[in-house]
């Protein structure tokens, strides 16, 4: 069955890849086997991250940007991963980001798959980079992941995309520090959003002074202007030479939004020219497969030692009888002596 739906998502259909897609998520055998498959047809996506403070417009950012993607590219398809935050009571999630992008509803060459994070730090789920390598076997060329919004430690999105977009708006406090820590060495590409509100321009004088700051030591800062992002000049760019541009716009009036498509494209270029491109791909898996090894360490210790045996080590370290480090030792102590006896 799994052969079969993964033949009709190649072939473009609809249902297939929702089937598909709710199968990876949830993490069912189906869906482990369905990547496996899918996973030798990927690597031609360009992966979009879109990050940022919540209230900056990330949202009707990525909207906007469907929209003139699809404009621009009519050939091509436009896939949207939008993670939205979970409940850490009932792990619940509102995943409104469907409602904010009913206009791109009737296109059936853009499709929009929200999800929860349930729990998961960093600004993506667990299972995002999976569905993104659903997306992009399925013949996807744009894939925008947009996160859930929660600030400066939203970084994972830096191994799963080729371009990281950061998102900020006026008003926000100091513009600076309101990014700084983290975030804003992630950017590829740095937005102002909403800049039709007072102080867009300090923003953004701001930000264009700290990148400026930040290539200052280079010898080929000032080679090409931070505005300077058309393909041909991201021909002409190395890896290194790329500067991140910092960009003004109304997303919700659809203002600047072909400078910044402008801006995504010619990053895509400079990356293949440099063969950076690949780099990314590799760092990628590197990641991946660092993640699927944490998750199924803790998925062998969660089955290997029982759980009155891990309250009772947290009991003793709660009581101050032993530290958290002894307690941590003996838990690896008793998973490492189970897993030999298993293997006798």
């Amino acid at each position: 069955m799994t052969s079969a739906l993964v033949d009709s998502l190649r072939k473009g259909n609809r249902l297939a890849l929702s089937r598909i897609l709710s199968q990876v998520e949830n993490g069912s055998p189906e869906g482990l086997a369905a990547l496996e498959e899918l996973f030798l047809v990927t690597g031609s996506a360009q992966k979009i991250g879109i990050t940022g403070p919540p209230g900056s417009g990330k949202s009707t950012l990525v909207n906007a940007l469907a929209r003139e993607l699809r404009l621009r590219e009519p050939d091509k398809k436009v896939a949207i991963i939008a993670v939205d935050p979970s409940s850490p009571f009932t792990g619940g999630a509102i995943l409104g980001d469907r409602v904010r992008m009913l206009d791109l509803q009737d296109d059936k060459q853009i499709f929009i798959r929200s999800m929860a994070s349930r729990g998961a730090l960093g600004g993506l789920a667990e299972q995002t980079q999976a569905l993104s390598q659903v997306f992009d076997a399925a013949g996807y060329s744009f894939i925008l992941i947009e996160t859930v919004g929660a600030g400066q430690s939203e970084v994972d999105v830096v191994d799963l995309a080729h371009t990281t977009i950061v998102v900020d708006t006026p008003g926000m406090g100091d513009d600076i520090q309101s990014i700084k820590a983290g975030i804003l060495e992630i950017a590829d590409i740095l937005v102002i959003n909403k800049s039709d509100r007072p102080g867009a321009d300090q923003s953004a004088s701001h930000l264009r002074n700290m990148v400026e700051m930040g290539y200052a030591k280079r010898s080929h800062a000032g080679k090409h202007s931070l505005q300077d992002f058309s393909e041909k000049a991201a021909e002409e760019l190395s890896s290194e030479d790329w500067i991140p541009p910092v960009l003004k716009t109304v997303a919700s009036d659809y203002e600047g939004i072909s400078e910044l498509v402008d801006s995504i494209l010619a990053h895509a270029a400079c990356l293949h020219q440099s063969g950076k491109w690949r780099v990314k791909d590799q760092a990628a898996i590197r990641a991946t497969i660092r993640h699927q090894l944490i998750a199924g360490l803790l998925k062998d210790f969660k089955k290997n030692v029982p759980t009155e045996q891990v309250e009772a080590l947290v009991a003793a370290a709660q009581d101050r009888s032993i530290s958290p480090n002894e307690a941590v030792r003996r838990l690896l102590a008793y998973n490492r002596s189970n897993i030999l006896e298993s293997s006798e």
